[in-house]
């Protein structure tokens, strides 16, 4: 693989829920500024796998890590890391849209007033406009900010999902399936967003949808029973993978 900058470094990371032995020996290097998908059959593990990178696994009381995930040199799972400052850094979007109860404005601005990111008034109505600007939604809703984010369309409360995750300025985006509930035109404007978003942010998705991994994605890492099987450029995987596994479930063979 081409030398990038590596922005995340997972070594042997293992997770069990349980006695369930769930991720094994993963070791992967996530890139700077690139978008890598995770694809696999359902319960692979990775959306699992996904969840180690900003410790939400750690909200589930059977689950037990052994490894380290490194984000710029610091392993997040040090015992000196405090797990809220890693969620700022480390966005994530989820597979339905969740807006808060609260209005559009309010959806944006609570967490950057929580951490302290800006105050109210004027500081804060830039930052909402410009994480709305980033998200690609401030002109749909420029002129209704005080309504319900819960009034908004799918695809829309997607992309306002997004303008929150934006707002507290992370390194890393975090997507799981943020797609899959939506319709073919909110699909294409949530592809063409991690396009553009890419270049200010590292992107790490899980997607069923291969077309979409293929379109999308710089990196794609094929995941089986809770095992990394490859991880290549998304053309090698998709042309010319190396493990007869990874090509049998792209050709559908299983999966």
């Amino acid at each position: 693989m081409s030398k990038q900058n590596v922005k995340v470094d997972v070594k042997d990371l293992n997770l069990w829920y349980a006695n369930n032995h769930a991720l094994h020996d993963i070791n992967i290097d996530l890139y700077e500024n690139k978008i890598t998908a995770l694809i696999g059959a359902s319960g692979c593990g990775k959306s699992t796998f996904l969840r180690c990178l900003n410790r939400m696994n750690d909200l589930v009381a059977s689950a037990k890590i052994k490894g380290n995930v490194v984000i710029d040199k610091k392993n997040i799972y040090d015992k000196d890391v405090d797990v809220v400052s890693v969620r700022k850094r480390i966005g994530m979007v989820f597979q339905q849209p969740n807006p808060f109860p609260k209005s559009i404005y309010e959806n944006v601005a609570y967490a950057p007033l929580k951490h302290g990111i800006v105050k109210k008034g004027k500081a804060c109505d830039a930052l909402v406009e410009e994480s709305l600007h980033g998200a690609g939604i401030w002109d749909e809703v420029k002129d209704k900010l005080h309504a319900p984010g819960t009034s908004l369309s799918g695809g829309q409360q997607q992309r306002l999902c997004i303008a929150r995750t934006i707002a507290v300025r992370p390194d890393v985006i975090l997507m799981d399936e943020p797609t899959s509930a939506l319709d073919p035109i909110s699909t294409e404007k949530i592809e063409a967003l991690m396009l553009e978003l890419k270049k200010k942010y590292t992107i790490i998705t899980v997607t069923h949808n291969m077309q979409q991994a293929a379109r999308v994605a710089d990196y794609t890492a094929f995941f089986h029973l809770g095992q990394l099987i490859e991880y290549d450029e998304t053309e090698t995987i998709f042309v010319n993978p190396k493990e007869k596994k990874t090509e049998d479930y792209i050709t559908g063979r299983f999966g």
